[in-house]
């Protein structure tokens, strides 16, 4: 599958906060964000001084925003948001719920890498083990109980060693555990929407799809 590969910096522009995408970098140096803060591209200056967006912009941002911080692609997301309607439950908070038991989402949680992406490529490359099985599919649900570690080989690697050393990463959340000396988390329950630290507005996303 086709993914973003352009300057990350753009994505946080065109959205018009700090989505934290270059992993560690994003706390240790200023962001192009606060020195231009409108949109990229020729119109970028022209939209900052637009008029108020409408109901419709301002749901497509929301959804683009969150789609861009976990990484996932139009496909992927809605296929996620159907998943999440047809539970019981608040669609909207379900939404957030599923996006964080991913397994990418959970190894960059415990800390075992600086940024979803890492995670993702730490996953997709076989590094990291659910129950003693490797599993090489970000998409993978977990579940309450579950062990997420780094395998025996790979626990030196420096990509993981920098981020677990970093004093700038986000604390642990709280419905994980981690030792950080054995590279081994657990998910000690599944996480609710209290537990979610980003300000989105996931009743906009939801609107939006049910157009």
């Amino acid at each position: 599958m086709a993914r973003y590969t352009g300057p990350v910096c753009k994505l946080c522009r065109r959205e018009g906060q700090k989505l934290f995408l270059k992993g560690l970098k994003c706390y240790t140096e200023k962001c192009p964000i606060e020195r231009r803060a409108y949109p990229p591209g020729q119109h970028g200056p022209s939209q900052a001084r637009r008029r108020k967006r409408s109901d419709y912009a301002l749901q497509l941002r929301e959804k683009q925003k969150t789609k861009r911080i976990y990484g996932l692609h139009e496909k992927q997301f809605r296929n996620l948001f159907n998943r999440a309607a047809h539970q019981s439950g608040v669609t909207g908070e379900n939404l957030l719920v599923g996006l964080e038991r991913r397994l990418d989402n959970v190894v960059f949680r415990l800390g075992f890498a600086a940024s979803r992406s890492q995670a993702r490529q730490l996953v997709r490359h076989r590094h990291v083990e659910v129950n003693g099985r490797i599993v090489d599919v970000p998409s993978y649900a977990v579940e309450g109980g579950d062990d997420i570690a780094i395998k025996a080989r790979s626990r030196d690697l420096l990509p993981v060693q920098a981020s677990l050393e970093s004093r700038v990463r986000p604390d642990t959340a709280e419905w994980l555990a981690v030792d950080e000396k054995t590279r081994v988390g657990r998910v000690l329950r599944l996480p609710t929407r209290q537990d979610v630290p980003m300000a989105v507005q996931e009743q906009l996303i939801v609107e939006l799809y049910s157009k």
